[in-house]
């Protein structure tokens, strides 16, 4: 019965994936005026279960084994944790990197309750974390200037048609990747741990992030696709695509990386070419002091769990 709780956790998670991340798909759609949300949420939650069933075992097998092997205690303890973390970001309407709480959460309660950690494969994630919003802003920013050279050459009724086909598109990429390295990242521990077979699993996940879009995805929606720089569809497809192309980049290389962080970075790179006083900066300040603060959060709670009940993990 115990086995139920980080799977009941996961999907809670899923849930804010759902909430969280489908701004990243649709975001930069709603935010040019070209997709209505509605619309897009069933195609989303396809794509979503496509990408964790075709693509999320490299990105499981990096968090639910390479990592650290946890115990019941530890899946209890970490995803819990990570569950509520994530939904009270949610709530206050700032997005999130689902990984970084779960593996901060993770690596916390592995630490705390003495399991050993594969630290050189936390050193990959961590790097992985650092600069592939770093390539998104510039594939974002090269590929503007690329368009820039192209397609403005074009008819504005030309380069409208083309830009709506290219949105559309890259958000179905991004989609896809949701499953692929966000949802695959949440249910690789209590799939390698035993709590729950692959394929439930990304069935059960797959729907509850089609819930939590459904739901409460719009809050998020606001603040990436309309509160970082104003964008029309020309830069909006640059932004997102070059997001897509950079964590497609590594879920091939099976790392963990964040698609919120990866919109963002890119979205600052369009941004900076229309110049530096349109890029809301007070506001990236906030979300990069959100992306240190909640995962460290996560690591000091579990760790602290972890270390004042060793009692419990021994039992397991």
């Amino acid at each position: 019965m115990e086995e139920l709780i980080p799977v009941a956790a996961c999907l809670l998670i899923a849930f804010g994936i759902g909430s969280n991340d489908t701004s990243n798909a649709l975001g930069v759609c709603i935010g040019t005026g070209i997709i209505k949300l509605r619309k897009a949420l069933f195609l989303f939650g396809f794509l979503v279960l496509m990408g964790i069933l075709l693509s999320g075992q490299k990105v499981m097998k990096t968090v639910g084994k390479d990592l650290l092997e946890p115990n019941l205690f530890i899946l209890n303890t970490s995803i819990t944790i990570a569950a509520v973390l994530i939904i009270y970001s949610n709530w206050r309407k700032l997005p999130l990197s689902t990984h970084q709480v779960i593996i901060g959460s993770l690596v916390g309660s592995g630490i705390g309750s003495a399991v050993d950690v594969n630290f050189i494969s936390l050193l990959k994630i961590i790097i992985s974390w650092i600069i592939s919003p770093v390539i998104a802003f510039f594939f974002g920013h090269i590929l503007y200037r690329i368009m820039e050279k192209t397609l403005s050459k074009l008819s504005f009724l030309q380069i409208e048609k083309i830009i709506r086909i290219l949105l559309l598109i890259s958000g179905m990429m991004i989609a896809y990747n949701t499953g692929a390295n966000e949802l695959a990242t949440i249910l690789g521990p209590v799939i390698y741990s035993g709590a729950i077979k692959e394929v439930p699993a990304s069935l059960m996940g797959s729907l509850f992030v089609f819930l939590g879009a459904f739901i409460l995805s719009h809050r998020v929606i606001e603040t990436i696709g309309k509160g970082i720089t104003t964008l029309d569809p020309f830069s909006g497809f640059a932004a997102q695509f070059g997001a897509g192309s950079c964590v497609l980049l590594f879920t091939f290389l099976g790392m963990p990386v964040s698609t919120t962080y990866c919109i963002i970075g890119a979205i600052s790179g369009v941004g900076m070419l229309k110049g530096t006083e349109t890029v809301r900066m007070e506001l990236i300040k906030k979300i990069i002091f959100n992306l240190i603060l909640v995962p460290s959060l996560a690591f000091f709670i579990s760790f602290e769990l972890a270390r004042e009940t060793p009692a419990l993990w021994l039992l397991d």
